[in-house]
């Protein structure tokens, strides 16, 4: 069977009933602009280990991040593995391909002051829809998880804030609609402690307003994804400050909960990380300032 027809065929039977739309919907666009132009026309059992080392240089060749490529390898790794496994083919050779090594992203995120800045906005305005912005900065959700967030995902009497749900734009007849989906990754779904001086403001909020969505729109389904990206970017235009995606927001979060001293475990929970090794990595410039507070400590036995 030609690797291109097996792609189909893996796609449609294999990855489609077992992953989230989205995700099936990545799939199959690296399948359709990398894998097959390149692999489709050889058999799924015979491409060798060369071939698939020099598919994966000309993909960095091309300009791609590192990130990128080894998303497409991944896929193509996944495909020919589980075509072995149902007997498609008898081998494959993608552990012999020398990936490229990817850079963790640049954490971004705003300063105290910038903080203030937006804080303060937001409270002098009064605009309910803006809050999200405030619990954001406060419990660290990604925008998909605030803007599903309902009235019953909090517990008032106990202050905890349940995640158990995201939610996307979808482009449907020639619109988009808000489609709610599961959380990214199963350590997403979380249970979050709501700081108390947020949780009289939650309350304040809730008696104003008649949307079942914490953060509501202009129908009963809540504010969507670009529309309230939007709303974030004009409102960071007026307040004069530079403009940053909505996920600094998170990663502001994080960082004044390390300036705090909350443990790189609590806020890993927090934030629905897999590993808190993975926070401790993309977080560890913000321990910066701490590490040089512990080293003064240290150095003041060398006046004693």
């Amino acid at each position: 069977m030609l690797y291109k027809e097996w792609l189909n065929e893996w796609l449609e039977l294999s990855v489609k009933v077992s992953v989230k739309e989205r995700t099936y919907r990545k799939y199959r666009s690296a399948a359709e602009r990398y894998l097959s132009p390149a692999l489709g026309e050889c058999e799924t059992g015979e491409i060798p280990a060369v071939a698939l080392q020099r598919f994966s240089a000309s993909l960095t060749a091309r300009g791609l991040a590192a990130n990128t490529v080894n998303g497409i390898l991944s896929v193509l790794k996944t495909s020919l593995k589980r075509a072995v496994a149902l007997g498609v083919a008898e081998k494959q050779f993608t552990d012999c391909i020398v990936r490229p090594k990817p850079r963790e992203k640049r954490v971004v995120c705003f300063d105290k002051e910038e903080q203030r800045k937006i804080e303060r906005y937001i409270s002098e305005r009064k605009r309910p829809c803006l809050f999200g912005v405030l619990i954001c900065l406060y419990t660290g959700l990604r925008i998909g998880e605030l803007l599903a967030l309902t009235w019953e995902d909090i517990d008032f009497r106990r202050g905890l804030l349940s995640v158990s749900k995201t939610c996307r734009d979808s482009w449907e007849g020639g619109r988009y609609r808000k489609r709610l989906d599961t959380p990214k990754t199963r350590s997403s779904e979380r249970t979050i402690p709501v700081p108390r001086q947020l949780l009289a403001r939650l309350r304040e909020l809730k008696r104003r307003t008649n949307c079942p969505y914490v953060v509501a729109g202009k129908t009963e389904q809540g504010a969507q994804v670009r529309s309230y990206q939007r709303t974030f970017e004009n409102m960071l235009k007026k307040i004069g400050v530079a403009h940053k995606g909505f996920h600094a927001l998170r990663h502001t979060f994080a960082t004044r909960a390390l300036e705090v001293g909350m443990d790189v475990k609590t806020l890993s929970e927090l934030l629905g990380h897999r590993d808190p090794a993975v926070t401790l990595r993309r977080y560890a410039h913000s321990l910066f300032e701490h590490k040089r507070e512990m080293m003064n400590k240290l150095g003041r036995l060398l006046g004693e």
